[in-house]
């Protein structure tokens, strides 16, 4: 019995019982352990007083350490059809970003000079507003801004919310242009590819330059082969560094909550006809199916980037279409307090017939920033608001605004003579009738 327990105890000093087990100091280890053969006649050994009272092990015992936490779970996919794979050839083929080597020699060509332009636009735009207009807008914005934007009447101006906004977390455009049609990038022909990238560049050339655009140029945009707006928002996403990581269609639901369209949805509504959203504006060549787009994105080249997500609602925003159609403003309303972008609105905030909307906007806006298509001085005070101003102002850019809106034209010429001069260094939206550049930040009164 004693040779026994002398084995037993070398195995404990050789397996750990000893610091090892208590937390301090391992005990180097044994090649060649010794194996303990019990035979089948021995009594087992019951433990002695100091084995229980930790004569074996030293101390207190530490407790095991904690299981690393599991990875988080992938978040669930989205229904709804992901055209991802036509988000990303337009990417390349039009926003001219990652592209690859095209080996029909005709449409290279095509795309090589479509692309001088691009580069040259962005690499303008870049310069002007995302890198140079930074610390003015870094210098003006709260430290708590809102990270939800809501861009009404924004048509495919992205870029410019990207430019003021960038670290959004969600953005959502408005407008009467809807989103289009992305999969006929793939099939067309050379003739094709050429005429539609000409169009292109001469309806969204405005928004790239000077971040607004014509009604005209909108309108027409809803008959190109390319997804005139689509393209524009894979545009902004170039000029500010992000890349398209999925891209659904959507639709809202009665109570404003979002729906996203199937394949098989899709499918059957291929080539009925949609009606634009304004009676003297182009029909869309594309079914309804394609009206709303939800882009997600994150920082280009970094999979590790947080994904944010674009929507954009191509929707009448007149007293009278809002009232036939509230989905959209049940869906804003749940979105709390945003930050608010408008800029080359047409002055239709000074209008009565879009009461609705700006309604929306004073009870909603946490902080707003717009040219004078904004919301007039005679509003903002009503609601508690107070409003900054930067740059000039002598009077409304369109003059058909500026006769029918004198009282809102004067209201602003007052703010801007009373208001503390504040320098504006670059344009962002309309000039005014003097073509000087304006700003106004609206915001509750403190």
């Amino acid at each position: 019995m004693r040779r026994l327990a002398f084995l037993v105890g070398v195995v404990a000093g050789v397996g750990g019982c000893g610091k090892g087990a208590g937390g301090g100091k391992t005990e180097p280890a044994v090649k060649d352990p010794v194996s303990v053969v019990v035979a089948p006649d021995a009594a087992p050994l019951a433990p002695s007083e100091g084995d229980r009272q930790g004569a074996l092990v030293e101390g207190p015992v530490a407790p095991a350490p904690p299981a690393p936490p599991a990875p988080p779970a992938p978040p669930p996919a989205k229904p709804g059809a992901d055209f991802i794979d036509d988000a990303r050839r337009l990417y390349q083929l039009v926003a001219c970003q990652g592209r690859e080597p095209i080996a029909d020699d005709k449409k290279r060509k095509i795309v090589d000079r479509h692309c001088a332009w691009v580069d040259k636009q962005l690499g303008e735009y870049r310069a002007r507003y995302i890198v140079g207009a930074r610390a003015f807008f870094d210098d003006i914005q709260p430290d708590d801004l809102p990270r939800t934007v809501v861009y009404p009447f924004g048509g495919g101006d992205l870029i410019s919310s990207l430019a003021a906004f960038p670290e959004a977390d969600e953005t959502t455009t408005i407008s009467l242009e809807l989103a289009g049609d992305p999969r006929r990038i793939g099939a067309l022909s050379a003739l094709e590819l050429d005429e539609s990238l000409g169009r292109l560049r001469g309806e969204l050339g405005g928004t790239l330059s000077v971040g607004s655009n014509t009604s005209e140029n909108l309108s027409s945009s809803q008959r190109n082969d390319l997804p005139a707006q689509v393209s524009s928002f894979l545009l902004g996403l170039a000029a500010a560094g992000f890349e398209p990581v999925s891209m659904r269609f959507v639709r809202l639901a009665d109570d404003g909550a979002i729906q996203y369209v199937t394949a098989e949805e899709i499918a059957a509504a291929d080539g009925r006809a949609t009606r634009a959203r304004k009676g003297d504006w182009h029909d869309p060549n594309f079914s309804e199916s394609f009206a709303n787009v939800e882009i997600e994105y994150r920082k280009a080249g970094d999979p590790a980037d947080r994904v944010r997500v674009h929507r954009h609602f191509g929707w009448n925003l007149r007293d009278r279409e809002l009232d036939a159609s509230p989905q959209l403003l049940r869906h804003l309303e749940q979105k709390g307090k945003v930050t608010v972008l408008v800029k080359g609105a047409s002055y239709l905030l000074w209008r009565n017939d879009f009461s609705r909307i700006r309604g929306y906007l004073l009870a909603n806006l946490a902080w707003m920033l717009s040219d004078s298509t904004g919301i007039p001085p005679r509003f903002a005070r009503e609601a508690g608001m107070v409003q900054d101003t930067y740059g000039r102002f002598a009077g409304a850019f369109l003059e058909g605004a500026e006769a029918s809106g004198k009282k809102h034209a004067d209201d602003f010429r007052e703010l801007w003579a009373k208001n503390k001069k504040r320098r504006l260094p670059f344009r962002f939206g309309y000039v005014d009738s003097a073509k000087q550049a304006h700003l106004v930040v609206t915001r509750p009164a403190r």
